[in-house]
């Protein structure tokens, strides 16, 4: 397992140079650059703009500005905002506890629905609960989550508000001078459903087919001929083997995961990684873009090589050397 996780460390190194050359690469040649908006300008002269340029590093050609920034970050220096002229790693390192608990939430809101309806669909094959899950997962796999956000701050915000029933807050991350745990979870239980919904729907249908195949092996008739009852049979043997290609599958969806928090946090005015980098890229703030993509470009790749060495370590029979 040792030398499987250094190989897989050493592989990693070339795998995070090919992010920061396309992370670096979509930036700089989109259209436009960060100091166009100052072109129309009447009181910033040309030669203002040339010195500013020149400040910038934006008088070099491009692949000397890349191995500037790239010495930079492979200092832990992702540079400073062009609008808030902060240090981008502080704003990131600020954010992330928010964007964390968010998909943290959200990826155990979708486990502990989907693992249960899942298998309780697959041991019901046929049954009406089985067709309810089967269409329910079919539709939330179907439904936009932009449109899901909205829908569920007209109802349980609004609506909720309107009919006198206890509401939830359509955004924020807390109310401005409350510190409680319980207004925290209740900013929170609207984007964390909202983010993991989609993902519940595909995981349930996942691990249905999944324990479906698992009923049919001859282990599990064996394990019940020699007398276990039929609910030990299926958690303590056919879950286990049902639910291992799950963590692959959540490796998978992780990247996916942390999209569309930038949406859920867009929607919901979440302060966190999500919204951050979309301000970046409405205010055409680059080096916010650049750093916090690499960032959770970064986060990904290293979620998935733990995925590789926890699949290993609940599998036995998979061999790494």
């Amino acid at each position: 397992m040792g030398r499987y996780v250094l190989r897989r460390l050493i592989q990693v190194i070339p795998l995070i140079i090919g992010i920061t050359i396309i992370t670096f690469g979509l930036a700089n040649l989109v259209p436009g650059s960060p100091i166009s908006s100052l072109e129309f300008n009447p009181d910033i002269t040309p030669a203002d703009l040339a010195r500013i340029k020149q400040s910038l590093g934006l008088d070099q050609p491009l692949y000397i500005r890349y191995f500037q920034w790239l010495s930079h970050v492979a200092r832990g220096d992702l540079g400073l905002s062009l609008v808030t002229y902060r240090p981008v790693m502080q704003s990131i390192l600020e954010k992330l506890p928010n964007t964390l608990l968010l998909t943290g939430t959200a990826l155990a809101f979708a486990i502990l629905i989907s693992i249960p309806v899942g298998i309780y669909a697959a041991v019901r094959r046929n049954s009406w609960f089985d067709q309810v899950a089967t269409v329910g997962a079919v539709a939330g796999f179907a439904v936009p989550t932009f449109w899901l956000g909205l829908m569920a701050i007209l109802l349980f915000s609004v609506r909720f508000s309107e009919w006198g029933l206890p509401s939830l807050p359509s955004g924020g991350t807390y109310t401005l001078g409350s510190s409680s745990i319980v207004d925290r979870i209740q900013h929170l239980i609207m984007p964390a459903i909202v983010l993991g919904f989609v993902y519940m729907a595909s995981w349930t249908r996942y691990i249905r087919s999944q324990m479906i195949e698992v009923l049919r092996q001859d282990y599990m008739r064996t394990a019940e001929a020699k007398g276990l009852i039929r609910r030990a049979v299926i958690f303590r043997h056919g879950l286990r083997n049902a639910v291992l290609p799950l963590v692959t599958l959540l490796a998978l969806d992780l990247p996916g995961l942390f999209g569309g928090s930038v949406i859920v946090e867009q929607i919901f005015s979440w302060n966190g990684l999500g919204r951050f980098i979309l301000d970046g890229v409405q205010k055409r703030d680059y080096t916010v873009v650049m750093g916090t993509t690499l960032f959770i470009s970064i986060l990904v790749v290293v979620a998935n090589l733990l995925a590789d060495i926890a699949y290993g370590l609940l599998d036995p029979r998979i061999q790494y050397e």
